[in-house]
């Protein structure tokens, strides 16, 4: 089983990352967690998002099992998860695997998602698009689908204009860039 998750990165729910996002799943669920655990690790990701630091930091071989556990211990108390993320982020320090955290919290929200039965999408432009044009967007790919959709957008100034949609496997590329980039193979070929 796999997914997109909202950024358009695959997400594989069946190798370890999948297994261990499974795991937290079940257990949130089982535990009427579910919602909260998912609100934390959506803050968690913002937080490795935003942190050039905490994103070398989980990828690093360098750092040692007690030192992994320590940080994300701090991380996670200092942030007020609940029992369940704290223990999960401990696992994963212990085991050594935080460098598939990204990967466990995107699986874990793909599967909280179509638990739901939504659907994750992400917009990519070259400008930020108003609430209007998001809205519409959202209710575009919704008609399109017949799933309530959530809508990641960001912005990326390298496309120069236009679109990229993303919705599960299937990818709607109206970039100004990807038609420059297909002109100056098709002129090459010339």
């Amino acid at each position: 089983m796999s997914s997109e998750n909202a950024s358009g990165d695959f997400v594989s729910t069946t190798g370890a990352a999948g297994r261990y996002a499974a795991a937290l799943f079940d257990l949130a669920c089982d535990e009427g967690a579910a919602d909260a655990v998912e609100g934390e690790l959506k803050n968690l990701r913002a937080a490795i998002n935003d942190s050039a630091d905490l994103k070398a930091f989980l990828k690093s071989p360098l750092y040692d099992r007690a030192d992994q556990l320590a940080a994300i211990t701090a991380i996670a108390e200092k942030a007020g998860f609940s029992q369940i993320t704290q223990n999960f982020l401990k696992l994963v320090a212990t085991n050594r695997r935080l460098f598939a955290l990204p990967s466990m919290i995107s699986a874990f929200l793909a599967m909280a998602a179509d638990a739901r039965g939504e659907v994750s999408a992400s917009a990519v432009s070259a400008a930020p698009m108003s609430d209007e044009q998001i809205k519409s967007i959202r209710m575009e790919i919704e008609s399109m689908i017949g799933k309530a959709v959530i809508l990641e957008t960001r912005v990326d100034p390298d496309l120069l204009g236009g679109l990229i949609v993303k919705v599960g496997s299937k990818m709607i590329d109206s970039s100004l860039r990807t038609k420059l980039n297909k002109l100056k193979t098709v002129m090459k070929e010339a």
